[in-house]
């Protein structure tokens, strides 16, 4: 299974509407197949491990990452093809949220006689689909929260200086992280003073993922690096419905998708930004913005899961900019909590990630 979700891996980034998964056929010991699937309309895993296996897969037992579909889609069902190839046992790591699909899947295989087994490696495998699993349940997109700050929980200096908190390893693992999502969100603010590309810059190539905006009063300028057309990827711009306006106004022609969803308060509703985002198509998305939209996003509980990079420096003082900006939560009982909390060193550099839940007993 641990070699299933490595397959898997592979296809982060690539599959939506589908989520990653990896499959291993194993008979008599030996791995005879392996497949992960690549693409929306491409084989799933289990088909190219078959393929792979060809006559050795009478017998085998498959290891699977997600419970293996008995629909018809843009390709057969899995199950068939599992019955058919003579599979002797399935195990599979995760049940598949997709309500055409949950618990069906294991159900068709057993009456079959094909002996099905949920795990090994269930949490791990949970976590592979969790933007698959958020998208399908709710129609959003699951919300990656990354920033790098000092010792001393600073975002920048107090004259805005940021560049570079993080250490060279740790950028080129955010690189690596944007190559494996679907969509970069910032905010205005942060277009206005760094002008970033948030493109996939890596020795190796990559795909750009859709950069994302917000931008509720159109402050940015349609020339900014982010709006570029010279690199690869879709370009949104998410700004303030206003029936009085002539919005799109200076982006119209310009190859940028713009969105418009209603304010609360003075800013734009959040919420309504991640139904937007998630309509577009997009599973998986990573923040990297200022204290302002982090600070935001987290009070508005939009926020899945925090990749923290920690940087051993101390900026001292408090009129440097905060890691989440805006006022905090009163009472310990409405913190969040990071679940799974992981902790590990990227060069010179601590990177804490978890997932976010709350502390709330409800």
């Amino acid at each position: 299974m641990a070699l299933a979700i490595e397959l898997a891996r592979k296809g982060e980034g690539r599959t939506a509407p589908n989520p990653p998964v990896g499959a291993v056929l194993v008979k008599d010991g030996n791995i005879v197949g392996e497949g992960w699937h690549p693409a929306a309309g491409e084989p799933h895993a289990e088909i190219f491990a078959l393929r792979a296996a060809g006559e050795q897969a009478c017998g085998a037992d498959l290891y699977v990452t997600l419970e293996p579909c008995c629909h018809h889609g843009r390709t057969g069902p899995c199950t068939e093809a599992l019955i058919a190839g003579g599979v002797r046992r399935v195990f599979y790591g995760a049940v598949d949220p997709n309500p055409r699909v949950s618990g069906r899947g294991a159900e068709f295989l057993q009456k079959s006689g094909i002996e099905v087994t949920a795990g090994p490696l269930a949490d791990e495998c949970r976590r592979l689909i969790a933007p698959f699993a958020k998208h399908a349940t709710t129609g959003r997109p699951y919300v990656i929260l990354k920033a790098a700050m000092t010792i001393d929980g600073q975002l920048a200096t107090s004259s805005g200086e940021s560049r570079w908190i993080s250490g060279e390893a740790s950028r080129e693992l955010v690189h690596r992280w944007r190559d494996r999502v679907d969509g970069i969100l910032t905010g205005s603010g942060t277009v206005l003073a760094d002008n970033p590309q948030l493109t996939v810059r890596l020795p190796d190539g990559g795909r750009n993922p859709a950069r994302v905006v917000l931008d509720s009063a159109l402050k940015t300028s349609p020339d900014a690096r982010v709006y570029s057309a010279e690199a690869a990827g879709r370009r949104l711009l998410v700004t303030a419905a206003d029936p009085d306006s002539d919005r799109p106004g200076p982006f119209a022609g310009q190859g940028v998708e713009v969105l418009t969803v209603p304010r609360r308060g003075e800013h734009l509703d959040l919420a309504a930004v991640m139904t937007a985002l998630g309509g577009c198509g997009l599973h998986c998305q990573m923040v990297e913005g200022g204290g302002g939209l982090t600070g935001a996003l987290l009070r508005a509980e939009l926020v899945d899961r925090v990749r923290l990079f920690v940087a051993p420096l101390l900026l001292g003082g408090s009129n440097g900019k905060p890691l989440f900006a805006g006022n905090g939560v009163v009472r310990l009982a409405d913190a969040l909590r990071l679940n799974g909390l992981q902790v590990s060193r990227v060069g010179e550099d601590l990177l804490l990630e978890g997932e976010v839940v709350s502390c709330s007993p409800d």
